[in-house]
């Protein structure tokens, strides 16, 4: 089937008709309209801002492989060569960074030689603290015991990947990335095709995956009541580095090993928790994950603080801010750290699963990260799920 890549606001007939639409130009929905080009599909994405500015532009730009646990874990590595193979056909920054986690305790330590202890030879490397500080880029560190380096993780640029890769994709034959286009309605169509009814007229394909982040209840309600969406708000800044610093991997915290269930369920995991309670309880009131990246420019991106809520107020804490940069720059033994930009981020969470994927008909289906690893899960979950109905599209299609 084609795809148009026209814009018509004159006639609500179908503007564009492919294999799959896609809903969202994310990363999430970048990711599944890529792996479905690639598997030969026809593909459209309509987006209802003029270029992407929600959560896929507001992170670290890092691609958390290592420290996830169980199906994620095995659906963030399967997506680590999708990462480097798009980051090489479409011209976006990619490194094969690593992470490191930082450990200013004994405690902390222990729990990284335990990390160490029950994955694959190579994959962690527990390091001293002269190794540390050489991955720091710093002369001194203070307080650092030791730390560990992740191999397996990737960081981008989340300012300019997304964007890179819609309008590479865009440009492909058999693609088309419309942004200013918002979907305002879906149903089954004819012949088991779906038709989306948008603020530019009527899209159809065989299969329509909406991907709009924490947005769900916006279509349906009552699905984001059932798995209980709420929205969690962040708190970041973007500082200049220190100078002569160049740091490669993504660094992580004490406060970052409490929040990814590849650490908490070691054995050291409740003693580290005691241990952030009773010296920086500030830390964990505003839900803090203390790490950082250093984008291509030299910047760095600072944070993150954690709060809750179905509708987030726009009004940023500047005691959170504060807390924030205080705590990475002991890491970095530097006296403070002057902000350049502050903003919030803002993403889908639940406490009833990470990942929400539902069928709403035979050719529309819902997928949602709820769990703040949207870019670490993005190319693997695109993976499977352009998988699961590749086969009934080429069995219905008869252009296939």
């Amino acid at each position: 089937m084609n795809t148009t890549k026209k814009n018509s606001s004159a006639t609500q007939e179908p503007v564009a008709s492919s294999d799959v639409l896609v809903i969202g130009a994310g990363i999430i929905g970048l990711a599944h309209a890529a792996i479905a080009h690639q598997a030969g599909l026809s593909v459209t994405v309509i987006e209802r801002d003029h270029r992407a500015v929600g959560a896929s532009i507001r992170n670290f730009g890092h691609a958390c492989i290592t420290a996830q646990h169980g199906e994620l874990y095995d659906i963030a590595q399967a997506g680590r060569r999708h990462w480097l193979n798009f980051a090489d056909k479409a011209g976006f920054w990619a490194l094969e960074s690593g992470a490191l986690v930082v450990a200013a305790t004994e405690i902390e330590l222990q729990l990284l030689r335990e990390f160490s202890a029950v994955r694959p030879s190579g994959q962690i490397t527990v390091l001293d603290a002269e190794q540390v500080r050489a991955k720091l880029g710093r002369e001194t560190t203070n307080g650092i015991r030791g730390g560990a380096f992740l191999a397996d993780d990737l960081r981008v640029d989340p300012r300019t990947t997304v964007g890179t890769l819609a309008g590479w994709l865009d440009q492909q034959d058999s693609a088309a990335v419309h942004f200013n286009t918002a979907a305002l309605g879906f149903d089954e169509g004819t012949q088991r095709r779906a038709r989306v009814t948008t603020s530019r007229g009527a899209y159809e394909a065989d299969q329509v995956f909406i991907c709009v982040g924490h947005d769900v209840d916006y279509f349906f309600p009552e699905i984001a009541a059932e798995h209980k969406i709420t929205r969690c708000s962040l708190q970041m800044t973007s500082a200049a580095a220190p100078e002569s610093t160049t740091i490669v991997p993504a660094v992580l915290t004490a406060t970052s090993m409490l929040r990814y269930e590849a650490f908490t369920v070691l054995p050291s995991a409740s003693a580290l928790r005691r241990q952030v309670e009773a010296a920086r309880p500030d830390l964990l009131e505003i839900g803090a994950n203390v790490m950082f990246t250093q984008r291509p420019d030299g910047t760095l991106l600072l944070g993150d603080s954690h709060a809750y809520a179905l509708t987030q107020a726009p009004f940023l804490t500047e005691s959170v801010s504060d807390t924030l940069l205080e705590a990475a720059a002991k890491v970095l033994d530097v006296e403070t750290i002057h902000p350049i930009e502050r903003w919030q981020g803002i993403y889908a969470s639940s406490d009833v699963a990470p990942l929400l994927i539902r069928n709403i008909t035979d050719a529309i289906t819902l997928v949602s990260v709820t769990s703040g690893i949207g870019m670490t899960l993005s190319f693997g979950l695109a993976e499977s799920n352009i998988n699961a109905v590749l086969p009934a599209m080429t069995t219905n299609s008869p252009a296939r």
